[in-house]
């Protein structure tokens, strides 16, 4: 289940405000906690004692699950770093028994992984020369030699890593060697057709992102837009969810669903199920990105 947060107190600052300026920095805090009182005066003294300026605040009170989420946009003194502000907030994350990071403005590195489907990729990389994306595409990693010319043409590197039986623990343990050469902190599946072991998915929990079609009912296997056509589906769908050992389970950061009807053949549903999935996943990655999605165990909350 995906729960998407409504703002209880929100102050907007637009992005392209939101940069460095002088001797004003921008940071991100987000925390998760079981609920009780005091947590929010707590926050905002600490922000206001050491004069930042609260710029988006939103938070959501799980009465279900007895806990608490929030996520505070802030700007001031560029003399405050992410490991400061973590260093001198750890006596109030202590009291309250908080999960919580800072972060500063530094984008996300991305390295994003495709098969023969370019749709995802050439939406990813549209947005991020755009300025959108909220994150920078650091290459591409790839199984096939399909979409070579589309990253080289974005002045990316392209790194062509085919898989085998024999050669898939090779492969793995070369993505997680480029992960660290390249500093990536965010490795984005963008219709990349090959299960990852359990090895990797633990190694990239919480880093890794997927992409897939979900429809209603589900489709799986060979054709799935021919298997939904000869069941007369209604509704097309994509899933943005983090990368599990379980496969296609992981927590869902977003959905995308378009309403089709009778007259949507194969390649029809196949063409919106594209849409659908380039919509997904790019939201999902801008968010993580931004640091809008907290995780809560087998689900997600997400400041939109």
């Amino acid at each position: 289940m995906t729960l998407v947060a409504t703002d209880s107190s929100t102050s907007t600052l637009p992005q392209s405000e939101a940069q460095v300026d002088g001797q004003t920095r921008r940071f991100v805090l987000t925390l998760s906690c079981v609920e009780r009182a005091g947590i929010v005066q707590a926050v905002t003294t600490f922000l206001f004692d050491r004069g930042f300026n609260i710029d988006e605040h939103q938070q959501f009170d799980d009465g279900l699950r007895q806990t608490l989420h929030l996520r505070s946009a802030f700007s001031g003194s560029a003399a405050y770093t992410p490991e400061r502000l973590q260093e001198e907030f750890r006596p109030i994350a202590d009291r309250f028994d908080m999960k919580f990071s800072f972060h500063d403005q530094t984008k996300q590195r991305i390295l994003v992984m495709v098969s023969k489907f370019g749709h995802c990729l050439n939406d990813l990389l549209f947005r991020w020369r755009g300025g959108s994306l909220g994150g920078d595409i650091a290459l591409v990693v790839s199984n096939h030699e399909t979409h070579r010319a589309m990253a080289e043409a974005a002045g990316l590197p392209f790194i062509y890593l085919p898989v085998t039986p024999e050669t898939k623990s090779d492969v793995e343990q070369r993505l997680l060697d480029l992960v660290d050469e390249h500093d990536i902190d965010l490795v984005v599946l963008a219709r990349y057709m090959q299960v990852l072991s359990d090895d990797l998915c633990r190694a990239l929990e919480g880093r890794a992102i997927n992409i897939h079609h979900s429809f209603l009912p589900g489709f799986k296997g060979a054709r799935p837009y021919h298997q939904a056509y000869d069941r007369g589906v209604k509704l097309v769908g994509a899933t943005a969810h983090y990368v599990t050992a379980e496969l296609d389970e992981g927590p869902i950061i977003e959905q995308e669903v378009i309403r089709v009807d009778h007259s949507f053949g194969p390649t029809a549903l196949s063409t919106v199920g594209q849409d659908a999935e380039a919509l997904a996943l790019s939201r999902a990655v801008r968010w993580h990105c931004e640091h809008r999605v907290l995780l809560d165990r087998t689900s997600t909350v997400v400041f939109r």
